[in-house]
């Protein structure tokens, strides 16, 4: 299987409010960037939007090592899906999961792949997660332009 690098952050200015998300993905010695977000969203669901965006740019299995600051997705995929499942979409509170659909769908897109998960401190001088962050915030700033000049 080949070995790719995802690196990726999400962030939001007034949770909710305008978000974005930053993705950065290395394969043999190729780097590819990427950002988008919302108008009106979440930090949690940016975090999450940044993984599903950045595995449906795979176009055939991979083993993918993936970096978030977020250990929300981290703990939330290897933690906390098969009890949520278990649970049909519960809580350990009993309570609806926050976010379902962009945790069947990150289901969905890792399917085929082999992940490994890293936890990196966020905002802390890691290079490629200082870079997805500055991507995220890059797009909240573009969102806030359009925004101020309507």
């Amino acid at each position: 299987m080949k070995k790719v690098e995802i690196y990726t952050d999400g962030a939001c200015s007034g949770n909710p409010g305008p978000g974005g998300w930053g993705v950065l993905m290395r394969y043999n010695g190729r780097e590819k960037e990427m950002s988008g977000g919302a108008v009106e969203t979440t930090n949690n669901q940016m975090e999450l939007t940044a993984v599903i965006e950045a595995l449906q740019q795979l176009k055939e299995p991979v083993d993918a090592t993936i970096y978030t600051d977020s250990t929300y997705v981290l703990k939330g995929f290897t933690q906390w899906l098969p009890g949520w499942i278990k649970n049909n979409w519960k809580n350990a509170a009993k309570k609806p999961v926050a976010n379902v659909d962009l945790w069947q769908e990150l289901i969905r897109v890792s399917q085929p792949h082999r992940l490994t998960w890293v936890w990196v401190k966020g905002h802390n001088g890691h290079p490629e997660n200082e870079r997805v962050d500055a991507l995220a915030r890059g797009f909240i700033e573009q969102l806030q332009s359009k925004a101020a000049l309507k």
